[in-house]
């Protein structure tokens, strides 16, 4: 698991899963909250285009990483999520932890 910042566009990419999150990508995602702080980015989009696997732990990890962006004064929105992390969010139903990328669906009473 690593994440690196393009201006502001943070770029996620490998296995965000409990084997797949090493010491150096808990770093990369602490120097990417520092690099949003230093922009002063309003807002920062996530390219999620690279992730390999997700799991609950990954996904987790993930919703933190967005609410401490968003203590910083950063709006995190995620995008160009791969089927298989749609798929896990879903299977988990954590879609209302990432409210941008599964809109809550309209309910009939």
């Amino acid at each position: 698991m690593k994440v690196y910042m393009e201006g502001a566009i943070a770029h996620l990419k490998g296995d965000f899963t409990k084997s797949g999150v090493t010491n150096g990508g808990i770093d990369s995602l602490v120097d990417s909250l520092h690099q949003i702080e230093l922009g002063g980015e309003n807002n920062v989009r996530i390219n999620c285009g690279k992730i390999r696997a997700a799991d609950v732990f990954g996904l987790q990890l993930l919703y933190v990483w967005m609410q401490c962006a968003r203590f910083i004064g950063a709006e995190p929105e995620l995008f160009n999520l791969p089927d298989s992390m749609q798929k896990a969010v879903r299977m988990m139903r954590l879609e209302h932890c990432f409210p941008l990328a599964f809109p809550m669906r309209n309910s009939r009473i």
